[in-house]
């Protein structure tokens, strides 16, 4: 067991911003914020206290986007700014979306560096993350699970230990695969709706009550018919997570045919300068106002 844990964050946006801030409300010392946007580690430091850092080499725990940002920060090179620099003996909690053998790799260089690394996977989105009720799926070494397992409990309010380093990642990834498929395939019925001129909100209504309901349909289905995209989930990410879930189907040889479909939904968003609207933004390309009429995007 860990005792009056150090720790610091990578990655102040609007999860790990809001973690810092979970965390320091049932008291655990946020020590180093680090961002590549100063900006961004000051605005958590004015809400959590810590020392905003400009090198990585001061920051203990982890918030980050892809595997080449996984990649750089956790560098082998003696030369680089590392978390890896002087990390015996550190727990690293990386929260970050990404490739399964991204996370195994962290955990291969975590321990060559006498450290440890778990993935702690969220399905959950920032009110979750701010008042410590996210959904945690964690890999990694189970001993180094249960070391930190007090500071995950804080931070969620179902933990789920799933296996080794990549376990978890390969499900979250399934996760938001089966939730981006749901996104699309609502977006797709209610812009139909829409276009036979049924009153939407009975329509969501009965979709609430058949098979047609959802975990989608209650998030993102008023949002939808009323074009309020505040991000949550963003396309540009829905996009990614369901490339990396792509990349696993075709290791397998593996064809999914609608995941793919969904996935092209999201890269058109992306090429319709749409990527940064909440994932409840792909119903954009399905109301015939908008753009629900326009040819098929080349996005393959």
């Amino acid at each position: 067991m860990i005792d009056a844990p150090h720790i610091g964050i990578v990655g102040t946006g609007r999860m790990g911003a809001n973690i810092a801030r979970r965390l320091n409300d049932v008291g655990y010392a946020i020590e180093a914020l680090y961002d590549a946007r100063p900006e961004a580690a000051r605005d958590t430091a004015r809400d959590t206290g810590g020392e905003v850092v400009t090198t990585l080499a001061n920051v203990t725990a982890l918030s980050v986007n892809d595997d080449a940002a996984m990649d750089q920060i956790f560098s082998e090179d003696p030369n680089a700014d590392s978390l890896l620099r002087d990390a015996a003996g550190t727990i690293f909690i990386n929260c970050a979306t990404v490739s399964p053998q991204a996370h195994v790799e962290v955990e291969r260089r975590a321990e060559r560096a006498g450290a440890k690394a778990l993935e702690a996977c969220m399905a959950s989105s920032i009110p979750q993350a701010r008042n410590g009720t996210l959904y945690l799926m964690v890999g990694g070494r189970k001993e180094a699970f249960e070391d930190v397992k007090p500071l995950l409990e804080q931070m969620s309010a179902s933990l789920k230990y799933v296996g080794e380093a990549g376990r978890a990642a390969q499900v979250k990834a399934l996760v938001n695969m089966v939730m981006n498929i749901n996104t699309a395939g609502l977006a797709e019925g209610l812009g139909l709706a829409d276009a036979l001129g049924l009153d939407l909100d009975v329509v969501r209504e009965i979709f609430s009550q058949t098979g047609a309901n959802s975990r989608v349909l209650e998030t993102d289905g008023a949002d939808m018919q009323n074009r309020d995209h505040d991000v949550y989930f963003s396309a540009e990410h829905a996009a990614k997570d369901s490339g990396i879930a792509l990349g696993m189907a075709a290791a397998t040889g593996l064809s999914l045919p609608l995941a793919r479909a969904a996935y092209q939904q999201f890269e058109r968003m992306k090429a319709l300068d749409l990527g940064q609207l909440d994932k409840s933004g792909v119903s954009e390309l399905t109301f015939i106002d908008r753009h629900g009429k326009e040819a098929s995007s080349n996005v393959r």
